[in-house]
């Protein structure tokens, strides 16, 4: 038996809900409403697909500034957005905490889907404070998805934003949780949906200069853990199509919804027994352009959010 596993990410998109560049006020290539149609045709093709995002999704717009301080009632316009793409899982960023734990936890509770985030723990506890993993069967493969969160938070972020929260290292937290996936939950392949970006040139092998310990850490991920299969990473904004790391495929999908990253899986049994194999993987990113037409649905669930904001920022001061 043969079957396969596709995985769209997206990453970084900064609450660029519509192709909409508030600083010019002028349409742009970017935004959810763009990656929507992507997503959608990808869709087509491949029903079962499982579609996630890694992380600094609430924060970046005027639109977000305004429904996170000004009027917080409305559900989150990035939460209705993404619910409505069926969206598995988001790995909460580092700007996620930027506007406090009160305006996290509704956006969180407005989504249909869990955050994840296996590194981020109630402090002084073992007790995980977002969901770490999920699973999801596609063709009968059990895959396991694993949310990791930059540890670096605390050198950026307010103490009060993530107050009784503590981050926890990346790869030692990375290996806990994939023996447990591969160990008790059985799962037949691991994909990492990361929050942290490549930590060294790859040319030179030099750590990248102004990061700080720990922030970064997808090398390390895919050199020193061993049963994952696939990382889809963020934070730094980074083109990433495919790097093969120890056999460990690293992707990133840019930043602002300008692409998307998509992975496909290969996995192989014989005459129906266990376990499952990996034969072959592929990634690659998809670049938004002027072809790609922005999704009416997606469009008109944004509409009444972008006209409340566009009022708000044409008041004269």
């Amino acid at each position: 038996e043969r079957a396969q596993v596709t995985v769209l990410a997206t990453t970084d998109l900064h609450a660029r809900l519509l192709h909409h560049d508030y600083g010019t006020d002028q349409p742009a290539e970017l935004g959810l409403s763009k990656l929507a149609t992507l997503i959608k045709q990808a869709r087509r093709d491949t029903p079962d697909l499982l579609l996630i995002d890694c992380g600094d999704n609430i924060q970046g717009t005027p639109l977000a500034y305004y429904f996170n301080r000004k009027n917080n009632t409305p559900p989150h316009p990035m939460m209705v957005a993404m619910n409505a793409l069926g969206y598995l899982s988001l790995t909460p960023g580092n700007h996620e905490f930027n506007f406090g734990l009160s305006v996290l936890e509704k956006a969180r509770r407005e989504s249909s889907f869990p955050w994840i985030s296996a590194n981020t723990y109630r402090t002084g506890t073992d007790e995980p404070a977002f969901t770490p993993y999920l699973i999801k069967e596609v063709s009968g493969v059990r895959v396991g998805i694993l949310g990791l969160t930059t540890p670096a938070i605390p050198n950026w972020e307010n103490p009060e934003n993530y107050a009784g929260l503590e981050f926890r290292p990346l790869v030692s937290e990375a290996k806990k949780w994939v023996a447990h996936l591969r160990g008790q939950e059985h799962v037949d392949a691991v994909v990492v949906a990361a929050h942290c970006g490549v930590e060294e040139n790859l040319a030179t092998g030099r750590m990248t200069p102004g990061d700080f310990a720990g922030e970064n850490a997808a090398l390390a991920l895919a050199r020193e853990v061993p049963g994952i299969d696939l990382i889809f990473l963020g934070h730094t904004h980074r083109d990433i199509p495919a790097n093969v790391v120890t056999g460990v495929i690293l992707a990133q999908a840019g930043r602002w919804g300008d692409r998307i990253a998509r992975a496909d899986l290969t996995i192989t049994r014989e005459n129906g027994g266990e376990p499952w194999t990996l034969l072959a993987k592929t990634s690659r990113t998809i670049p938004v352009t002027p072809a790609v037409a922005p999704d009416p649905e997606i469009v008109a669930l944004a509409e009444p959010y972008h006209r409340e904001a566009q009022t708000w920022l044409s008041r004269q001061i």
